[in-house]
């Protein structure tokens, strides 16, 4: 799915004088912390003359928060960014800090190409050498292919490996620099973790910019991590994670889409370039955006990386081959059918669902999935006066209960455009069903048993089977309701098409013959 719309111009955007890069990420969390070398590492960098930016600053704090105990608050660090905004920086005082502040043994440093982790060494060797009291401490500088090295008269050593090679497994590290880590996989983890179990406080630190499909494995899974806790609330207890990027629009998006960041405003620059103003111009990213496809700008400067999904991750609730076992794309319903709407937390997408007999099953499909909110009363009065349903089921606790109002006030309105006639306020209260907590997890129960009993048949809608895929359980009461791996995750199908089920089976009296599913 292309994640820029192609009806966008390709128009120059507005200049904006003296544009400044936004000094935070756009998606972070990280564990509380009570302290930080941070400060001090940043202070010898200084001294060392590499002078840090607020958000290569900032980093550096959190990455290195300390618990009451004086342990790592993170275990894992991670610095997405795009390229050139000096992500390098951030590795070079992280590990000045390690030999001469923190005293670790060991520090890797892993690039995914040994010309990369090349480059990163003559960058440290000339901090180091070009600085009296730091070069004093040295006892050797080791230049040998595939041995590069820095060690000091402790004994302290700082290594520089290349990934591809797998020159770096069996070697313990107190700290460990993945660099590129958008080119990081099951093999160089499974190396790696294992080796950290004997070195007491470890930390592993990873930087990159945006993914890149199949090769991003691991910065996949600490994405998912980081948006899980953003979504929840609460902080991932052992990962720092800091990625300046954009929103993207989607394919879905109309052209005058506010809820998402435009990929030709120099705002849309400045989200995910912290260096902007600093060591990036508007004008050398303008130049980037004429040279490249809008899909590579949007990656290599906007931060839009392609995060590929675990296999495992997908399908938590209800397997796969159980649910492509109940599709059936010639089924139809027969009147009564059942409506119900949803919509996402951000208001960014809404789902109006149909429920109905087909058989011995409950057909359920998704009528209507678009983006935003302000489509979906209009669109409910149509189908209502249409097909004049058993129930019309909105989650009052739900983030569609804010729906309600203006869905009553529309059916009660009607459309004298289109001759259709207000309701009674009666025959509103008739229609509208809305769930109790318990019935909440009632309705997800009957869907997940319909599903494994083959109850419930449907068409292999593409949205809906993508929100079950990407669905995950939450408690409530003695049962469970549907929720959302992530942020990124639209399940405003699933949760439409379970409620639907739910007010069919609690309305459906009588099952006239017909099939109304055109929609």
């Amino acid at each position: 799915m292309s994640l820029l719309p192609a009806e966008r111009t390709d128009a120059a955007p507005e200049h904006i004088p003296d544009a400044r890069g936004v000094q935070r990420p756009r998606v972070f969390t990280a564990p509380p912390y009570v302290s930080s070398s941070g400060q001090e590492a940043v202070e010898l960098a200084a001294v060392a003359g590499l002078m840090l930016d607020e958000w290569q600053q900032f980093a550096l704090h959190v990455g290195l928060g300390e618990t009451e105990t004086g342990s790592w608050s993170a275990f894992e660090v991670a610095v997405n960014v795009a390229r050139q905004n000096g992500k390098g920086g951030i590795i070079e005082a992280r590990e000045l800090a390690g030999l001469f502040l923190l005293g670790e043994r060991l520090i890797l440093h892993s690039a995914h190409e040994f010309k990369t982790a090349k480059e990163a060494f003559l960058r440290i060797v000339s901090l180091i050498t070009n600085t009296d009291s730091l070069r004093k401490r040295v006892k050797a500088v080791r230049q040998t292919t595939g041995e590069e090295a820095v060690e000091l008269l402790t004994g302290q050593r700082l290594r520089f490996l290349a990934r591809s090679g797998g020159s770096g497994r069996g070697f313990t590290g107190n700290c460990n620099i993945l660099d590129e880590d958008m080119i990081l996989g099951d093999d160089a983890m499974g190396a790696l973790m294992p080796t950290m179990a004997a070195v007491k406080d470890p930390q592993v630190w990873y930087l990159g910019s945006a993914g890149i499909g199949a090769p991003s494995v691991q910065l996949a899974r600490l994405r998912r991590r980081a948006l899980a806790a953003m979504e929840s609330g609460e902080p991932d207890p052992s990962l720092a994670y800091l990625e300046w990027s954009i929103d993207p629009h989607l394919t879905e998006c109309s052209p005058n889409c506010t809820a998402h960041d435009d990929p030709l405003s120099p705002l849309s620059v400045a989200k995910a370039n912290p260096a902007l103003g600093y060591r990036l111009t508007l004008e050398h990213t303008e130049r980037e955006r004429l040279t490249m496809s809008p899909e590579i700008f949007a990656r290599e400067r906007l931060g839009v990386g392609d995060y590929p999904s675990d296999e495992g991750d997908n399908w938590r609730v209800i397997g796969e081959d159980a649910w492509r076992a109940v599709a059936d794309g010639k089924s139809t319903m027969a009147d009564p059918v059942a409506f119900a709407v949803d919509t996402t937390p951000e208001r960014s997408h809404s789902a109006i669902c149909a429920a109905g007999r087909s058989g011995e099953a409950t057909h359920v499909e998704v009528v209507d999935h678009r983006p935003g909110t302000g489509w979906v009363a209009g669109r409910v009065v149509e189908l209502v006066s249409r097909w004049r349903p058993c129930a019309l089921v909105i989650d009052e606790g739900g983030p569609a209960g804010s729906l309600i109002p203006a869905i009553r006030k529309a059916l009660a309105a009607g459309d004298p455009e289109q001759n259709i006639e207000g309701l009674p306020d009666d025959e509103l209260d008739e229609l509208l069903l809305i769930p109790k907590v318990r019935q909440v997890a009632q309705a997800c129960g009957q869907f997940y048993d319909g599903v494994a009993e083959h109850g419930i048949v449907h068409l292999d809608q593409a949205p809906l089977t993508t929100a079950l895929a990407g669905a995950d359980k939450r408690p409530v009461g003695d049962g469970w309701a549907w929720a959302r791996r992530g942020v990124s995750v639209d399940i405003s199908p699933l949760v439409g098409a379970t409620f639907a089920a739910w007010g069919h089976a609690e309305r459906a009296h009588v099952e006239p013959e017909g099939a109304p599913n055109l929609w």
